[in-house]
């Protein structure tokens, strides 16, 4: 053990040894015990090595985000539901094995390019089944985390620091020209429907329609579940 230790600090010094050892670390010891600092210990060097291929501990976790959503599966040949269905349980299963991960995508203020690509190979895979850019949208919305591989429980972590969400959050930035053009289908949905310049939500986004789409999915859903007598020993598939 303490030979593989000692060959892997004499492995050179990259971005990728770094973001994956910051991964490590994070999954062993918790994200709070990330620090420029622990990460040069545990790779054996100073802390001033770690600056020449990350900026600051911003573009770590980034970084360390972006190492997690590769992990997730390309998608499987067959229609839009299977491949919604299976790429978002690869990226829960990706979340479980990184149980800091959710609320560090969570506490981003800007996705970072992996997600984007995630996310738009996604809503790619429901224009491809015939969903309308306007459905699209919506569904994205009604999604919400899921589609990440984890929702945002009532009672979770990341409530009880004070993430709730509040009426005065300061919307995001509309996709850049160069963003909108190596994403194209988050740029086609992000401006196919009507607009709410004060939504909370996002540019582009009506809160009170969206909230109320996405609750009458689940209503609907539940509603078929209960006529069918559903069981979680027994769900249908």
């Amino acid at each position: 053990m303490a030979e593989q230790v000692e060959m892997l600090r004499r492995t050179p010094l990259s971005r990728d040894r770094i973001l994956r050892a910051a991964v490590a670390l994070a999954d062993e010891a918790g994200i709070e015990s990330l620090s420029m600092r622990n990460l040069a210990k545990d790779l054996g060097v100073v802390p001033m090595a770690l600056y020449k291929h990350v900026a600051n501990k911003d573009e770590l976790l980034d970084g360390m985000i972006d190492v997690v959503v590769a992990e997730i599966d390309p998608p499987a040949p067959g229609d839009w539901k299977h491949v919604v269905r299976g790429r978002i349980l690869s990226a829960r299963r990706a979340l479980l094995r990184h149980p800091w991960a959710p609320l560090a995508i969570d506490t981003r203020n800007m996705a970072t390019p992996a997600v984007l690509a995630y996310l738009d190979s996604m809503v790619g895979t429901l224009r491809a089944g015939g969903f309308s850019a306007d459905l699209t949208h919506h569904v994205m919305h009604a999604m919400g985390s899921r589609i990440l591989g984890f929702s945002q429980e009532l009672f979770g972590d990341s409530r009880r620091a004070g993430r709730s969400g509040t009426t005065n959050a300061e919307p995001p930035a509309p996709l850049p020209p160069e963003v909108a053009l190596r994403f194209p289908y988050l740029a086609e949905i992000a401006t196919a429907a009507s607009h709410d310049d004060a939504s909370v939500v996002g540019q582009g986004c009506d809160d009170q329609f969206e909230f109320e789409f996405a609750l009458d999915l689940l209503l609907d859903g539940i509603e078929r579940l209960q006529r069918q007598g559903w069981t979680s020993a027994h769900p249908p598939r």
